[in-house]
């Protein structure tokens, strides 16, 4: 009996970052568009927050800040690949996750929100948010985009690793050209001394000739 790809709705949230260079206006509108791509696959927005600008944690895309929003939404399992390749395809994203979860009431959102502001209350507020106001986050999804960013830091170490060794490597080069040029330099200034001495001494023994020829003439 063949196994059948699940269908019907689903529940899912996005969280998505929207790129810096962007004034808060234009990326709240942004997140309109987001919701407006959602409606166009039959998606249903049940919830959603603006969270602001806030730093991210690596740079993104040369993006040292951005603005988070995150929607709950109800779709069909499959129109879900077509709106992850629409996200993926944006340019005003840098980053973003889907992922299915289980729908919630208001109040139950409310009281998660509300457990949430206390435990940050009990942390003493670090100063780990740049924004006051910020609401707060949901876990299971920012942990997957710090993962990513993570990723993404990796590999602009990993390239500038590289960018180094390629320098070592040049300057190690330099520097045994140079010495390859001074040891010939050397060898040359050897060869010019021998040949001096040994031009002194014909001249020598000519001039010695030369002398005991006199002698011979007297």
């Amino acid at each position: 009996m063949s196994k059948t790809k699940p269908s019907g709705p689903g529940h899912y949230e996005v969280l998505f970052i929207i790129a810096n260079e962007y004034t808060e206006e234009e990326a709240k509108k942004i997140s309109q568009d987001i919701e407006g791509i959602i409606s166009k696959y039959k998606g249903e927005i049940t919830y959603k927050e603006f969270w602001g600008k806030k730093k991210l944690a690596y740079p993104i895309k040369h993006n040292h800040f951005g603005y988070y929003s995150l929607l709950e939404f109800d779709l069909e399992t499959e129109s879900l690949p077509e709106l992850n390749e629409n996200l993926r395809l944006s340019d005003k994203i840098i980053r973003f996750q889907i992922i299915k979860i289980k729908k919630r009431t208001l109040e139950e959102i409310n009281a998660e929100k509300a457990k949430q502001e206390a435990l940050n209350k009990n942390k003493g507020d670090k100063g780990e948010s740049d924004n006051k106001e910020e609401k707060p986050k949901k876990e299971s999804a920012e942990k997957k985009l710090n993962k990513d960013e993570l990723e993404d830091a990796n590999e602009t170490k990993e390239e500038k690793a590289g960018d180094e060794k390629k320098e070592d490597n040049e300057e190690n080069k330099t520097k045994e050209k140079e010495e390859k040029e001074e040891v010939k330099k050397e060898d040359e200034e050897k060869k010019s001394e021998k040949e001096n001495e040994e031009s002194l001494k014909d001249f020598d023994d000519k001039l010695d000739n030369i002398l005991d020829s006199q002698d011979l003439i007297k």
